[in-house]
């Protein structure tokens, strides 16, 4: 998030449902991060922890309400923590669905 670093350029479809030109990345970094690693490539991925830094990253998915599962298993890998630590994990393990017959 230095001014040397070079605004990273996401794929459009990840931010289907915002105005994407408006996005501010420093004010809005955790929405950021969180919907490039929900719905990002793995180019993606890299041009956002090369953009905020492992620490930040490391933060706000720690924090993040919700991941997808596989999604949680890669940001789990990427950040090297077991996915016990993350703030999704646990609230899906308070909150689990019906019983899959």
């Amino acid at each position: 998030m230095s001014s040397s670093t070079h605004k990273p350029v996401f794929n459009k479809r990840i931010f289907w449902d915002v105005n994407f030109e408006a996005l501010d990345y420093d004010k809005r970094s955790a929405f950021v991060i969180e919907r490039v690693f929900e719905r990002g490539d793995v180019d993606d991925i890299r041009q956002c922890r090369r953009y905020y830094g492992d620490e930040r990253i490391t933060v706000v998915l720690l924090n993040a309400k919700y991941l997808p599962e596989r999604r949680l298993h890669l940001a789990a890998a990427v950040i090297d923590r077991p996915i016990t630590e993350f703030r999704c994990y646990t609230l899906r393990q308070l909150t689990p669905g019906l019983f899959p017959y």
